[in-house]
């Protein structure tokens, strides 16, 4: 596993916890970052940011997510499929990662984490939000 999925699983990590106790002390989860990262700053920075960015982003990112997953609410969705989806939702919205790694980062998670179903549900999602995106992008 590169630094950087690990540094994603552990954002996932505490993005599930987020879903699960939204009234929690982030600062919490701070310490949990270091301590699992081996307080390795530039990963600690990347996932940091990633992490601050799906928090600051995370009404947007449901809403787009839910307009894309036709006939899904996020409610309906497990925890761990829709914090993967929000994870990589934002990296490919407000980050320079190309969109392949993303998705191939998310699939995993989702395999790791989800349901036997989860990473053909991630992969479906965000690959129509991919698609939808570039859409809108085209002059």
């Amino acid at each position: 596993m590169s630094r950087r999925s690990r540094a994603r699983e552990v954002v996932l990590q505490i993005l599930y916890e987020d879903d699960l106790n939204p009234d929690r002390n982030m600062a919490v989860s701070d310490e949990f970052l270091r301590r699992r990262l081996g307080h390795e700053e530039t990963l600690v920075e990347f996932a940091g940011d990633l992490l601050a960015g799906v928090r600051r982003n995370r009404g947007e990112l449901s809403q787009l997510l839910e307009a894309t997953a036709e006939n899904w609410s996020l409610a309906r969705m497990a925890v761990t499929d829709r914090n993967v989806m929000r994870l990589a939702a934002y990296e490919l919205l407000y980050t320079e990662t190309p969109s392949r790694v993303v998705l191939n980062e998310a699939i995993e998670l989702a395999r790791r984490y989800g349901s036997k179903q989860s990473s053909q549900f991630v992969n479906g999602i965000l690959d129509r939000l991919l698609r939808d995106q570039k859409d809108r992008d085209r002059p």
